[in-house]
């Protein structure tokens, strides 16, 4: 039986479901290894600990959001091959939500206390996107990756040298999300609008901002 033939209940508890593996279980993944196996770990000052664990802590919540936002479009997206493509991308969105706790565990730190706001908000988002149309939620995804896409650039120049780890993962992860923009501009994903794209901006930054430091 197909996700669409499923009766509202039973969509809502497979929802729940994985909500809550992302939240506080071990998600499916697509088994890559973390980039930062077999990587000498350093010794860090208590400085470029800190700075550490705040950056992966602010990518592992963006990783919690891109996952609501992909499970909510796969929700909602018209064509089958399209709702086939987030759920993959969701899949490869795991392997970097579990890079980075397995990175903030490494460093004896903690993720984010405002991940279910951000997983919630993130579904809603995405639901809408893909109701509104599959090439505005394409668009979506594309926008929302180049703009995660400079994220990393700036965490990349922000964590520190001697962290061989982190950075190794950040790296991957900038290439995934490279791959993920292309992939939703090649099947047809539209440009947003420019009040779109602007208003996208200060909301990522509320997230990024807030997971710093919670």
């Amino acid at each position: 039986m197909s996700f669409r033939n499923l009766l509202l209940a039973d969509k809502i508890i497979i929802e729940l479901d994985k909500a809550l593996t992302t939240l506080a279980g071990t998600p499916l993944s697509s088994g890559r290894d973390n980039p930062a196996k077999g990587i000498e770990e350093n010794v860090l000052n208590d400085n470029e600990r800190r700075q550490s664990i705040a950056l992966m802590r602010v990518n592992h919540s963006g990783e919690v959001s891109a996952q609501a936002l992909y499970q909510g479009q796969a929700l909602t997206a018209q064509l089958t091959d399209i709702r086939d493509a987030m759920q993959q991308a969701a899949a490869e969105e795991n392997d970097h939500l579990l890079w980075c706790e397995q990175r903030l565990q490494q460093l004896e730190g903690r993720t984010s206390l405002l991940n279910p706001l951000w997983y919630a908000g993130s579904f809603v988002i995405g639901a809408v996107a893909g109701k509104i149309g599959d090439k505005w939620s394409l668009g979506f995804v594309a926008e929302t990756e180049k703009q995660v896409i400079e994220h990393l650039d700036e965490h990349l120049g922000k964590v520190s040298e001697n962290d061989l780890r982190s950075r190794s993962i950040l790296a991957q992860m900038r290439e995934d999300e490279r791959h993920h923009q292309d992939t939703a501009l090649a099947a047809g994903g539209a440009e947003l609008p420019w009040l779109v794209r602007k208003i996208m901006q200060p909301m990522s930054k509320v997230m990024t901002r807030s997971s710093y430091w919670l």
